[in-house]
């Protein structure tokens, strides 16, 4: 007598949660408890000197915020760029999948190649620079990099195609059936995507924002090639490497970045906590 299919299917679950679980483990929990285990344990004081040092040096707690400052509006950016192109991008073109690989190049080239492309453009003798000067449109100096607006740039660019990827996937789970309903009773473009894609986009938009906001959060190499890592753009992840590097001190980069994950944790449940208070409903349309 065979099996049916539910009990194979039933069958190979152990198999697959298996490796699921110790790849959790090995790459994502052992490490954060190591990490955690080590920031109580610093090579001077007490358990709670790594933190204390933190919060009472004037070069520590403030990259905080300062990461903060360049995270949160280049998820913005990206989101509000993202969304109404992926929304635009729900129904298939003949061009589509050119249209759409062009908006990925960039998580192709890499944040270094980006930050290059960056220096090499928008750098004070860059080509912007120099076709501005020769077109007699701007003659003072551009400084679009080594500063605040260098780096936000840099994430928006970087940023941009995964949170587009993300949104994309979204908007195309939505069964189309839902808008051509509502065009039948009357609905304009407008009402269709206020009144029905965007409750069902919130989820997927508040899982996005986390995820991406994540990603900006660990910025590194765009706030060292582009920013200036000593002053207006020296991020957490900055004086943990310092910490690490620099100083040879293990335990108080942990700490850094235990402070770097509860400051990303902070914001992902707010959002998450914003996300129940708005919609609690499905998140997709069923499409199929």
């Amino acid at each position: 007598m065979t099996s049916s299919p539910g009990l194979a299917g039933a069958d190979r679950t152990p198999w697959l949660a298996a490796p699921s679980a110790i790849f959790l483990l090995v790459l994502f929990i052992y490490p954060c408890l190591y990490g955690l285990w080590l920031s109580f344990h610093p090579t001077e004081g007490g358990m709670l000197a790594n933190y204390t040092k933190f919060f009472s040096s004037e070069r520590q707690w403030p990259t905080i915020f300062t990461t903060l400052k360049l995270a949160l509006p280049a998820t913005l950016i990206n989101i509000g760029v993202a969304l109404p192109i992926a929304y635009r991008m729900r129904v298939k073109t003949p061009g589509q999948k050119w249209v759409t690989a062009a908006l990925v190049i960039p998580i192709t080239l890499g944040t270094v190649l980006v930050a290059e492309g960056m220096l090499t453009y928008f750098g004070p003798k860059g080509w912007l620079a120099q076709a501005l000067g020769a077109l007699h449109l701007y003659d003072g100096a551009i400084r679009l990099t080594h500063n605040y607006t260098g780096v936000l740039i840099s994430l928006v660019i970087s940023g941009f195609p995964f949170a587009f990827l993300l949104l994309l996937s979204y908007v195309t789970g939505i069964d189309p059936v839902l808008g051509r309903a509502a065009a039948t009773l009357g609905a304009g473009p407008w009402q269709q995507f206020r009144n029905i894609y965007m409750p069902l986009l919130i989820p997927g938009i508040a899982m996005c924002f986390c995820l991406a906001f994540v990603q900006a959060y660990s910025v590194f190499p765009s706030a060292v090639l582009l920013g200036a890592p000593a002053g207006p753009t020296r991020v957490i992840s900055i004086a943990a490497y310092e910490a690490a590097f620099e100083q040879y001190d293990y335990p108080m980069a942990s700490a850094i970045a235990m402070m770097m994950g509860l400051a990303q944790l902070v914001v992902v449940v707010a959002v998450l906590a914003l996300r129940r208070l708005v919609y609690r409903g499905p998140v997709t349309g069923g499409k199929g």
